[in-house]
């Protein structure tokens, strides 16, 4: 007998050799029917696997990570078959799961978008017929023979490439079989929801000197509802892409002269300038200062910091009179140098100093998107430097500053902890101080959160904060580091109460993260129309003829005077088509003007589809001001 620890902690003794499904089963019958796989001590196996000694077991569903993947793994095997039973000379790469769905590369065939409905028919077919999923495992040498047998090339790569004491896994399915380390389902039943969501070309091993393949994106869920509004949310994400409401609303613009590299237009600039106001308002109130350092320092600097070696790759570096100069990917070097102009005592500590700072970053022409993925961005970093027994405050101020922000915008948010990764400086110790340092704080606070095991910096453990948008997706933007490392790397020193000189800790953190990245997810949040305090225009003026333009003049000053962004249109065309035009434009308010509000001194109030009706006109200009001020949100 072995002693099976579960989830809830619990403690039950079963047969060595048990497999997971049969524990699953012992438990519950109606989690063994939605279990996808399972966990030894952390690591994900397949439902099939027995237990052989004491030892934690968890058993994954679909609404579990693991067991998303284990399903969505499986239907790329299904998506695999059914192309090969359609066309049996393509010739298999590789399906992995991915974040929301699945994909498959094949070679010797290209698709079109008409091929989708004849594939996803044959998957229904193939989940339909129930077939067992069997695992098997071949020496290398048989591996090799086997799927060469089958003429499969990659296939046969892909195993050439393992060591030759190295012990190949396969599954079938019906006469299907595929190299895959698995896990998978225990068969193709449950797979219900399928849907092929697009063609794309991709590079064998993603390298260009590779095959160009034929790549079919998918999706699968457990339920065809869940399928259908994960398409619709997709659908409406088409609508509120930022890239097309940044054209439309004319904030800003990406050109072949400058590849990831955005222009920012009038408007586009007072929507961050706007963001930046509200972020050094903020800041001030914190106790934050705020300070710039140089877009390009020389190489000595990027060694000491350690980002020659670690970050090289990424990048843009020239040369000054024959010296290695390299635009900064960051602004923490920099942040070094200024603590370090003039002496510090520990009454100094802590020391907030803020920098919205524009950083270069190389990144490849395929990884570019929008605002989202640039190469160059504002970054609006602070570091923080403080004693050892500072930490925790300090952390509990950021988490508090972060946690203000997103929820001014309406984001949800959850926290992972991000801890030591391979490629990391420091000592054992250092990096458990760190640690514990960020632990203990979260903790205080009472926080939920994930451990996200060896995702930390090279230079020490983070908090990172993701936000869910409007239509649940989640975007990483905040992140505190703490970082014992450069402080020690550049010497920084304060000076003690018992006049000891000591080495700061310091805290990198962001709140926006990129600040254009940031503008990105706001547009699609609020799908263009920002609160009032933040758009760019916030009140249209729409005169119904050319009669009340001299009111129409009227009530703009009152606005202008009151700080309101105002623009009045004076054309000639009809007020029907003059209101579609404002409501596309998605500014907060429409005031219509005409005969009686220029008599009874009125504006007539529009608000996204709503009619708000007549207001006297120092009512409203007061009313908006306030709404800005306090950065409220009528609809």
């Amino acid at each position: 007998m072995v002693n099976v620890t579960l989830k809830d902690g619990s403690v039950k003794a079963y047969e060595a050799g048990t497999s997971i499904l049969d524990i699953a089963r012992d438990l519950s019958e109606g989690l063994a029917r939605n279990a996808c796989c399972g966990m030894i001590n952390g690591e994900v196996v397949d439902l099939r696997e027995g237990v052989k000694e004491d030892c934690n077991v968890a058993i994954c569903t679909f609404d579990d990570p693991e067991g998303k993947r284990a399903f969505r793994h499986t239907a790329s095997h299904i998506l695999a078959q059914a192309v090969k039973r359609l066309y049996p000379d393509a010739k298999l790469a590789i399906g992995p799961s991915t974040e929301d769905g699945f994909y498959y590369d094949f070679d010797d065939i290209t698709f079109n978008p008409e091929d989708f409905e004849k594939i996803e028919k044959e998957m229904k077919k193939i989940v339909k017929e129930n077939l067992p999923i069997e695992k098997f495992e071949l020496p290398r040498d048989e591996a090799v023979k086997f799927m060469e047998e089958k003429n499969e090339p990659y296939k046969v790569e892909l195993i050439n490439d393992l060591p030759e004491d190295a012990v190949i896994s396969f599954y079938k399915q019906g006469e299907f079989t595929d190299l895959c380390a698995g896990p998978h389902l225990m068969s193709t039943k449950p797979v219900k929801a399928i849907k092929i969501m697009s063609v794309a070309g991709a590079y064998w091993r993603g390298s260009e000197k590779n095959k160009m393949l034929s790549r079919l994106y998918a999706t699968a869920y457990t339920k065809a509802s869940d399928l259908e509004a994960y398409v619709n949310m997709l659908e409406e994400a088409k609508k509120r892409d930022h890239r097309k409401l940044g054209k439309e609303l004319g904030l800003f613009c990406i050109l072949d002269e400058g590849p990831g590299f955005p222009f920012f237009l009038p408007k586009g600039m007072v929507l961050k300038n706007t963001l930046l106001e509200y972020w050094r308002e903020i800041h001030t109130r914190a106790g934050y200062v705020e300070i710039q350092t140089p877009m390009m320092l020389n190489r000595q600097l990027w060694e000491r910091s350690g980002h020659w070696d670690h970050y090289k790759e990424n990048m843009y570096t020239t040369k000054i009179d024959d010296v290695d100069f390299a635009i900064k990917p960051m602004n923490c070097p920099g942040g070094m140098l200024v603590y370090m102009q003039e002496p510090h005592s520990y009454r100094d500590l802590p020391i907030r100093a803020g920098e919205i700072g524009l950083v270069h970053r190389h990144e490849k022409s395929g990884a570019l998107h929008g605002l989202m993925r640039v190469r160059c961005f504002s970054q609006d970093d602070a570091h923080i430097f403080m004693t050892p027994d500072q930490i925790k405050d300090e952390i509990k101020g950021v988490v508090a500053l972060i946690d203000e922000v997103y929820s001014l915008f309406g984001f949800n948010y959850h926290i992972e902890l991000s801890t030591r990764p391979e490629d990391s400086m420091g000592s054992d110790e250092e990096w458990e101080r760190a640690t514990e340092g960020l632990k203990g704080a979260l903790d205080e606070l009472g926080r939920d959160y994930v451990i996200n095991e060896g995702d930390g910096a090279f230079y020490g453990p983070k908090i990172d904060f993701h936000l869910e948008d409007s239509l649940g997706r989640t975007w990483q933007c905040g992140t505190i580091q703490l970082d014992m490392q450069l402080p020690e790397r550049f010497e920084l020193e304060y000076t003690d109460k018992d006049g000891t000189k000591k080495r700061p800790v310091m805290i990198h953190r962001v709140v926006f993260g990129s600040v254009e990245r940031f503008i990105g997810i706001l547009t699609e949040h609020f799908a263009g129309h920002f609160p009032t305090w933040l758009a760019p225009v916030q009140v249209k003026i729409l005169p119904i003829s050319d009669k009340y333009a001299d009111y129409a003049s009227k009530v703009e000053a009152a606005f202008k005077e009151a700080g309101v962004r105002v623009e009045t249109d004076q054309r000639a065309e009809k007020i029907g088509y003059k209101i579609r035009e404002a409501r596309n434009e998605r500014v907060p308010y429409i005031v219509v003007v005409g005969e009686k509000e220029a008599e009874e001194g009125t504006v007539s109030v529009r608000c996204k589809a709503e009619d708000l009706g007549s207001y006297k006109l120092e009512d409203f200009v007061k009313e908006i001001k306030e709404e800005i001020k306090n950065k409220t949100k009528r609809w």
